[in-house]
């Protein structure tokens, strides 16, 4: 049999100097462990139509250096798409600019960090709740993630299970439902990839009273953090035709 592929939403692109490893479609489709024909991707940032859900076994929602609250068109199109599919019960996972769409599309509030930008392999802080979620159930309270962020959900949607914070953000992961996922984090990205985004950000680092040397030092690996996006794909393959 063979198994059904995942949709990527492509939302946008990663800093210029780090186009050279490819896109986030590219990071994601590595990192979850999915093969070429396991992924179809969708770059509804330049105006691709979104599919039917038939036929996916999820969808996963790429980063972004866009603002979900600019309420660009493709953006809100991308929004709806996923609340039908979310009410729908197609399992989602939202990366950074897909956690923050997906908890805007349920209902919850997004807008600037008061404490401005979180960059860096942070300390990532699980809730008591996260023990039986199935994607973070069984992993450590305390584990390190990369981030980097201007924008958070200040509001998860309602009924939704907070699972993960760090000392700057309160809402770091959150599960709405059975089947939908949004993490702040990038599971995605290797340490190669968190420094390439520290050397890209250290002008706007420094003008914010930030170390960029210090940062980039500080970067190590994470690999459960990559593994709560890999237990997404195994999940959501167990329940596809359920």
């Amino acid at each position: 049999m063979v198994n059904p592929p995942f949709l990527i939403l492509e939302t946008g692109q990663p800093v210029a100097s780090m186009r050279r490893h490819r896109g986030f479609p590219h990071w994601i489709r590595v990192a979850a462990g999915l093969s070429r024909d396991e992924a179809v991707v969708v770059n509804v940032e330049h105006g691709e139509p979104l599919p039917s859900r038939e036929g996916f076994a999820g969808a996963i929602v790429t980063g972004s250096g866009a603002m979900v609250t600019d309420r660009a068109e493709w953006s809100e199109r991308s929004a709806q798409w996923l609340r039908e599919a979310a009410h729908a019960r197609l399992p989602l996972f939202g990366i950074c600019y897909g956690h923050q769409l997906l908890a805007h599309a349920l209902g919850g509030e997004v807008g600037d960090h008061p404490g401005g930008r979180e960059m860096g392999t942070i300390a990532l802080e699980l809730h008591p709740s996260a023990g039986e979620d199935p994607l973070f159930g069984g992993l450590p309270a305390q584990f390190p993630a990369q981030a980097t962020h201007l924008q958070t959900v200040l509001r998860a949607p309602e009924g939704a299970t907070v699972l993960a914070r760090s000392a700057h953000d309160a809402c770091h992961a959150f599960r709405w439902g059975e089947r939908a996922w949004g993490v702040q984090f990038h599971p995605e990205f290797s340490a190669t990839h968190m420094r390439g985004y520290v050397r890209a950000r250290q002008d706007a680092l420094r003008t914010e009273g930030h170390c960029p040397k210090s940062i980039a030092g500080a970067v190590s690996a994470t690999p459960h953090a990559r593994r709560v996006l890999r237990r997404f794909v195994g999940h959501a393959r167990a329940l596809h035709g359920r």
